[in-house]
């Protein structure tokens, strides 16, 4: 695997969880594979969990890690071509990138969609320039439409507490102050599409996500039908993609709650985390044994370092 940036990538997607469940065994015997290597991570968004999980996963394969704000640490970066740069940012991803591409052996990139221009956020505009012009692996940290290092945790993290063969997965879009990105959403969907899981999505009408990650998955309008007998329901919030970046809707109805989660068959709550509790879900859902947020935060790591182990097992 010479890039982590959706499931596409990955060659073998039950081999990968595989993988994942036996580094989690002991995730130490791998160190091997990361002496004297480095992995830089570069943020142009703020990170708790994915920042802490995937430097911690390196360290655990040996390697040295830098780590970089873009916003903090350096100079603002210029990320369109043939502009005349004579604002604000002295320095262009064209020349940064490949520099930094010096200093390592592997690059996690951070970017989050801007809500500016539609087909900018779907063309993937830096991601794309780190791949291009890192001379290195890059593994995306989420970048403005998919979040694959969250949607392989949350793939590991159902196979571990599903209790039946083909479980019913329930993403169900909730409320939200901001509008937030797409990302989590399709990314979830995508990964669920390569497994043979019941899935079903449920949210507010203009809040279609994009084509090209819905396939022929079912959406259900009406949240309480969609929790029906679910063995998941995996809550978030995302704007729209028809209206791009607006929020068409705050209405707490959509908030996950202990009579939604009765009607569900022993359902396990799963979330990306931070979530805004008493918004997206209620305090009685997410401090019930029915919530596995935190289990789920913890396999961040243990699929960090698959992808990690993947990549350095294919370039050493």
């Amino acid at each position: 695997m010479k890039h982590f940036t959706s499931v596409k990538d990955i060659p073998d997607l039950k081999k990968a969880v595989e993988t994942a469940l036996e580094i989690k065994k002991n995730r130490f015997d791998y160190k091997h594979f990361g002496k004297n290597k480095t992995m830089v991570l570069i943020f142009f968004n703020p990170s708790l969990r994915t920042r802490l999980s995937t430097q911690k996963a390196a360290m655990n394969l040996g390697m040295n890690t830098m780590v970089m704000n873009v916003s903090e640490d350096g100079w603002q970066l210029e990320s369109e071509l043939g502009v005349v740069m004579d604002s604000d940012k002295p320095e262009h991803l064209k020349e940064a990138i490949p520099v930094i591409g010096k200093y390592c052996d592997v690059i996690g990139v951070r970017s989050f969609a801007r809500f500016q221009n539609k087909e900018d956020d779907y063309a993937e505009k830096i991601l794309n320039q780190f791949i291009d012009y890192a001379g290195v692996p890059v593994v995306s940290m989420e970048g403005a439409t998919r979040h694959p290092l969250q949607s392989y945790a949350d793939l590991v993290t159902i196979e571990e507490f599903k209790t039946k063969e083909r479980p019913k997965v329930v993403l169900t879009w909730a409320p939200h102050p901001r509008a937030l990105p797409q990302a989590v959403a399709n990314s979830f969907v995508e990964w669920m599409r390569e497994t043979d899981y019941e899935l079903v999505v449920t949210h507010p009408e203009g809040y279609e996500l994009a084509p090209e990650f819905m396939g022929d998955v079912k959406v259900e309008y009406d949240q309480k039908k969609a929790f029906e007998n679910a063995d998941f329901i995996y809550a978030k919030n995302w704007a729209s993609y028809t209206n791009y970046g607006q929020i068409l809707s705050k209405d707490f109805g959509w908030t996950v709650n202990e009579e939604k989660m009765a009607l569900t068959s022993n359902g396990k709550f799963m979330h990306c985390l931070p979530v805004r509790r008493n918004v997206v879900v209620s305090d009685d859902v997410l401090d019930s044994s029915s919530s596995i947020v935190v289990e789920q935060a913890a396999n961040r790591e243990i699929t960090a370092q698959a992808v990690l182990k993947m990549i350095l097992e294919e370039t050493s």
